[in-house]
């Protein structure tokens, strides 16, 4: 068995941390390349022509910076790792470094097919299914935890998210006149995850 270290720990975090900073700063570059053909337009101007990729960037900004704190929380409490820790984590970068793809994707499209959207809130599906494998081994093996921090790691969190985004991904394949707006719901996610402890006993911890 191979010796695991503290410092193995946090090069695991830093990694994860660096990657979330790639993934969210590139959202930006599509907005700079735009810039070099700004002209004599004015601010207004240049936003109303390319709505689509001010959108993007904030909301999918938004949704990165979510996940990432989910995911802080959860690596506060861990002080100690496995395999399937950490490849269900890669899983979870290897999402989020292709959301920007996805958003990029959304708004440069000129007709709405959904086959993009589809894309868009399947890859945040997976990202949450990442979180929710890290939820399950850390679940498994709670000594990979800090004294306490089985106890505050459950699986509603990553439930609701999931039920949110199914029901964005629908919403987005009927109204797809709103487009990825309707990945905000995730923000609702706390409420589903109160409906979700109310319905399921199991589920109450």
């Amino acid at each position: 068995m191979s010796t695991r270290t503290e410092r193995g720990l946090d090069r695991l975090v830093n990694f994860s941390d660096a990657t979330v900073a790639i993934a969210i700063t590139i959202l930006i570059l599509p907005l700079v390349d735009l810039a070099g053909d700004i002209g004599g337009a004015t601010f207004g101007e240049f936003a109303a022509e390319h709505s689509g990729a001010f959108v993007a960037f904030i909301v999918t900004f938004a949704v990165i910076g979510r996940f990432w704190v989910i995911h802080h929380r959860v690596f506060e409490l861990v002080r100690d790792y496995s395999s399937p820790l950490i490849w269900a984590n890669m899983l979870w970068l290897a999402s989020i470094v292709f959301l920007p793809f996805a958003a990029n994707a959304v708004s440069a499209q000129s007709s709405r097919d959904g086959s993009f959207d589809a894309v868009y809130i399947g890859t945040m599906f997976v990202t949450t299914a990442a979180m929710l494998l890290i939820d399950l081994e850390l679940g498994r093996h709670p000594s990979l935890m800090a004294e306490g921090g089985a106890d505050q790691i459950g699986l509603t969190r990553s439930i609701s998210v999931l039920v949110t985004l199914v029901v964005a991904g629908v919403l987005a394949y009927l109204v797809p006149s709103v487009g990825m707006l309707w990945v905000l719901l995730l923000f609702a996610a706390p409420l589903v995850a109160r409906v979700l402890r109310a319905a399921v006993p199991a589920l109450r911890r």
